[in-house]
C-alpha cells in the first residue's frame, strides 16, 4: 500500500498537528521565560557589573523579539490550514535562541 504523494495535502491531518505545535511553541516561550526570570537574578543578586547589567538588557530584547514571533505562529495556528512557518520566522527565532544562549554564557563568566 503506497503512501500519499509528497505534495497530497488532503492526506495532512489538519487537527491534532497544529494543536501540537501550538503547545510546543507555549512550552518554548515559557522556558524562556523561566530561564530570562534567571538572568535577571543572576545579574542582580550577584554583584551588579556595567557587563551584566547590559547583557541582561540584550536578554530581555531578545526574550521580547521571540515573545513577538511565538505570538505571530501561535495566532498563525488557529486556521483550519495554518501556513508553514516562513524563513525569516524561523531565522528570527533560532537567532533569538543563540544569541540568548551567548548573553547567558556571559552572564555566567
Amino acid at each position: 500500500m503506497a503512501g500519499p504523494a509528497p505534495g497530497d495535502e488532503t492526506a495532512r491531518d489538519p487537527g491534532l498537528q497544529p494543536e501540537r505545535t501550538r503547545l510546543a511553541w507555549r512550552r518554548t516561550t515559557l522556558s524562556w521565560t523561566v530561564v530570562a526570570v534567571l538572568g535577571v537574578r543572576a545579574a542582580l543578586v550577584d554583584d551588579a557589573t556595567v557587563a551584566g547589567v547590559t547583557g541582561l538588557a540584550l536578554a530581555a530584547l531578545l526574550w521580547i523579539g521571540f515573545l513577538a514571533v511565538a505570538h505571530r505562529r501561535i495566532h498563525s495556528l488557529d486556521t483550519a490550514r495554518p501556513r508553514v512557518l516562513s524563513a525569516r520566522g524561523a531565522l528570527l527565532a533560532a537567532g533569538c535562541t543563540v544569541a540568548l544562549a551567548v548573553c547567558g554564557a556571559a552572564l555566567i563568566w
